[in-house]
């Protein structure tokens, strides 16, 4: 029970430091957000490794979903180009035709080039072909 209550306490001090807006942070809290930040990424890199792996049913197939756990938003975002092109410009340029849906699902788990720089994109190949076409799908709905 006294563990328990010094836990809270050492937790409630943590907050109450953290949350107090100063700039004068402790060494112990840096060492608390670059362990959390080591966390998410760890975390990140589970998640990418177990998409493909979902059933069908167990992912939902919502392409939006797919895309926030994999690794995709390092390199793309909706209105930005960052490395690559903004999910917008994918839009603008392929309709949401079956051909192109396949085509771009391809070129997420394999890998590719030249067709907006010379940044190469690359491979996914633990992404399934039914969840590459669900991010394509989303991709391509963002059409403006």
């Amino acid at each position: 029970m006294k563990k328990i209550i010094f836990i809270l306490g050492i937790c409630g001090i943590v907050a109450a430091c953290s949350n107090s807006g100063e700039s004068g942070s402790t060494d112990t809290t840096s060492a608390g957000a670059n362990q959390s930040a080591t966390a998410q990424q760890s975390n990140a890199d589970t998640n990418v490794n177990n998409i493909g792996t979902d059933s069908p049913s167990s992912s939902g197939g919502n392409g939006e979903q797919l895309i926030n756990k994999s690794d995709c938003l390092t390199c793309h975002q909706v209105e930005v180009k960052l490395l690559g092109p903004a999910y917008q410009e994918v839009a603008a340029k392929y309709p949401a035709t079956e051909e192109n849906i396949a085509m771009l699902a391809g070129k997420i788990i394999k890998g590719g080039a030249g067709n907006w720089g010379d940044i190469p994109m690359a491979p996914h190949p633990s992404i399934s072909e039914g969840d590459a076409k669900e991010m394509v799908k989303y991709i391509l709905s963002l059409k403006k």
